[in-house]
């Protein structure tokens, strides 16, 4: 074979071998390397949505978390009150004054005596009140729900006596630094006035409960009902 035929044999062989190398590379760039790489890009721009998701669930977590801490903190700075009557779960010696006409300037009392029993329910977080007294007017006889509101962390009192049937209007308060009180606004006579309970004066084996009335708004109070407790441990005193 002469120089000439080699030579083109040469670039025959050389231009193929180059278009097959080429040819490879396109089918394996078109089936490996480009869809190789764009995966790694999928990949990683998946994996990087996924820890996105991951850290924005979390974060919503935290705030979850703060929300309930936060709502925790704000129960915790309120004063359990829920067993703020036990002082008085037992059986009383009741002496009640009553003022016969509030609000119109009487001074005459009527006087009383009787019993008292208070009986706790769910665990202390509701009691019941029942009185008994007789005095030179008759006899009074009276209940008194109270139910503990954990929320707001007050008692509301709902008073009853025997002869209306029904409940009064709540009295709504708390106790703090050993005192509790409690008020509603509700019509007397005509009018509405506010009303106010009180206790005072409590110790293991005594205490003070006086109602007063307000027709002003509350600027002034006139006081018409009190009672001083005292413990007994006579259960046949017990009200029937």
């Amino acid at each position: 074979m002469n120089l000439a035929k080699c030579t083109e044999l040469g670039h025959l062989l050389c231009r193929r071998s180059r278009d097959y190398i080429l040819s490879c590379a396109l089918v394996c760039g078109l089936l490996g390397a480009w869809p190789s790489h764009l995966f790694a890009q999928n990949s990683h721009t998946t994996k990087t949505a996924s820890q996105q998701a991951v850290r924005d669930g979390q974060h919503d977590f935290d705030f979850s978390l703060r929300g309930q801490a936060a709502g925790q903190d704000i129960d915790s700075k309120g004063h359990d009150g829920s067993h703020d009557f036990d002082f008085e779960i037992g059986t009383w010696k009741t002496h009640l004054s009553r003022l016969q006409h509030p609000l119109t300037g009487s001074k005459t009392w009527i006087e009383y005596d009787g019993i008292s029993v208070v009986r706790k329910i769910w665990d202390g977080r509701a009691n019941m009140v029942e009185l008994e007294v007789d005095g030179p007017t008759g006899h009074v006889e009276g209940l008194n729900l109270r139910l503990y509101h954990p929320q707001s962390h007050q008692w509301s009192l709902n008073f009853a006596n025997v002869k209306g049937g029904t409940l009064s209007v709540p009295t709504v308060g708390e106790f703090k630094n050993g005192r509790g009180e409690f008020y509603d606004q509700e019509e007397f006579n005509g009018r509405m006035i506010l009303v106010r309970n009180v206790w005072m004066d409590i110790t293991a084996n005594s205490c003070r409960f006086e109602q007063a009335f307000s027709e002003d708004g509350g600027k002034t109070w006139e006081t018409n009902w009190i009672a001083v407790d005292t413990r007994v441990n006579d259960e046949a005193q017990k009200p029937r």
